[in-house]
């Protein structure tokens, strides 16, 4: 009898549709896809979620601006999000968008009646700051000299009969959640700033919209005045993907709670405070981990359309290939920090560790390989030298203390490791001089090799791919042009 595999489920935030696809999604995109190939390498039931957030004030003015309708405007940009999936070489098993009113609907209006129900929900009168960029009401105090500091304008001020779910009802709950670490916040600074938000006194928070100020977007059931707001709704997605409350939930009964989601800072509140409040008024259980990624900036500026520095991730990959940028976001960008992006940084980053890194290491050695008489390319599963022996488990165990912790960068710095010790046993043993041991030298760096591969898997899983047809066929090709 078959044993059933561990589960595990992923998620990264759902993508606004009012811009296409820029370098900070493709980021965290690429993070969790690592996380997912990983934890599927190792023989886990993964499934991987992404998506699309297409309701909202932003996106119907953008789609009013543009002389289409909201649904034609949402479709087109959703098709860009999607298409990362190739370009990227992600292996997301499911994609949701938040117009489907077969898979999306039922459940947010679902789980509304239920939150009412349990006096989770309440409708009053409201006025206050809104920012329409953040799609939130925002106070005198989250701003900057009177603007909202991610959007850089001034909220607009709206006052209106909502519906607000009552987020301080759960307010001791989720402080002793987050100080036990029942949901674990990497980093750790994060869990912090959530923890001053709750001591500060967590208030009540709009959840709907008078539906003639905001017709877009999933109405409120029973109450034909009111649309669900675009945070409350967004943020169901994670449990309308599996299929919670609906006659097809089969996967929800199998994944479910989520493993780690894949977010933003600038939307942690939603998902650290207001999601986990939501799922205990569900009775649901919580997400086991949520990973929070800065923002990439541009060389030292932040990235804005008006500026014309934002980095098109198609654009990149069009012009180095897909595995030097999951390389490069993955090495070069702190997991967890604001990092920054340059075209010199990139060419720097990709000469040094791809052209003259790995990329030399497997054209010399399959080279030497090849010029020795009667070499067979058949890999045995035993070191020679000892010292290989070694050096690999030191490389393996820091490579999955690192994945266990999210730390790409680092895990990736630890097969370099490998790789530059692998050079230094080349240049230290001179196999074209020394023909004596040559087999030996050769065979050693060529299953050195070959691990390497497999640990580059989940980071670069077509560059893993061309080491492996190399080691196998021993004709050498060049990995990775340099850059001039």
């Amino acid at each position: 009898m078959t044993k059933n595999k561990e589960k595990f489920y992923l998620s990264t935030s759902i993508a606004y549709t009012n811009s296409r696809p820029h370098v900070g999604f493709a980021l965290e995109l690429i993070q969790a896809d690592v996380v997912a190939r990983y934890n599927r390498w190792l023989g886990k039931d993964v499934w991987f979620l992404t998506g699309t957030d297409e309701h909202g004030s932003k996106i119907a003015r953008k789609a009013k601006e543009e002389g289409k309708t909201p649904q034609v405007f949402c479709d087109e940009i959703s098709a860009k999000f999607k298409e990362l999936k190739a370009v990227l070489d992600l292996s997301f098993d499911d994609f949701i968008r938040t117009t489907d009113q077969k898979r999306h609907w039922p459940t947010v209006q679902a789980i509304w009646k239920i939150l009412e129900a349990k006096g989770d929900l309440e409708k009053r009168k409201y006025k206050g700051l809104y920012c329409v960029g953040c799609e939130a009401f925002v106070t005198e105090k989250d701003l900057v000299e009177g603007k909202c500091p991610l959007h850089n304008k001034e909220p607009e001020i709206v006052e209106e009969e909502n519906y607000f779910f009552r987020l301080s009802r759960y307010q001791s709950q989720l402080k002793e959640i987050l100080e036990k670490n029942d949901i674990k916040i990497f980093p750790e600074g994060r869990k912090n700033e959530m923890l001053n938000f709750i001591k500060e006194g967590l208030e009540d928070v709009s959840c709907s919209r008078d539906s003639k100020a905001l017709s877009w977007g999933v109405p409120v059931p029973g109450d034909e005045s009111q649309t669900i707001y675009v945070w409350f709704e967004a943020l169901i997605n994670y449990l309308s993907a599996l299929g919670y409350l609906t006659a097809d939930d089969e996967k929800f009964k199998k994944y479910w709670p989520c493993d780690v989601h894949f977010i933003g800072k600038d939307i942690a509140r939603f998902h650290v405070l207001l999601w986990p409040a939501i799922l205990l008024g569900l009775e649901l259980s919580l997400p086991k981990n949520i990973f929070i990624h800065g923002f990439i900036t541009a060389e030292g500026q932040k990235m804005s359309k008006s500026l014309g520095n934002v980095i098109d991730p198609f654009l990149l990959v069009e012009k180095y290939g897909t595995d030097p940028v999951r390389y490069f976001l993955l090495r070069e960008i702190s997991p967890t920090e604001d990092g920054d992006f340059s075209y010199e940084k990139f060419e720097e980053r990709y000469n040094a560790d791809l052209a003259n890194g790995i990329g030399n290491l497997l054209a010399r050695v399959v080279t030497l390989a090849s010029k020795i008489s009667n070499f067979k390319f058949l890999i045995s599963n035993q070191f020679l030298n000892s010292n290989f022996k070694t050096e690999l488990e030191k490389t393996k165990k820091k490579y999955g203390v690192c994945l266990e912790n999210l730390s790409f960068n680092e895990a990736l710095g630890a097969v370099w490791e490998l790789i530059s010790f692998c050079d230094k046993y080349v240049n230290d043993n001179k196999p074209w001089e020394n023909r004596d041991n040559s087999k030996e030298v050769v065979g050693d760096l060529l299953l050195a090799l070959q691990e390497i591969a497999e640990l580059l898997k989940p980071f670069m899983p077509q560059t893993a791919k061309k080491i492996l047809q190399q080691i196998a066929t021993g004709k050498s090709e060049p990995l990775f042009l340099r850059l001039n």
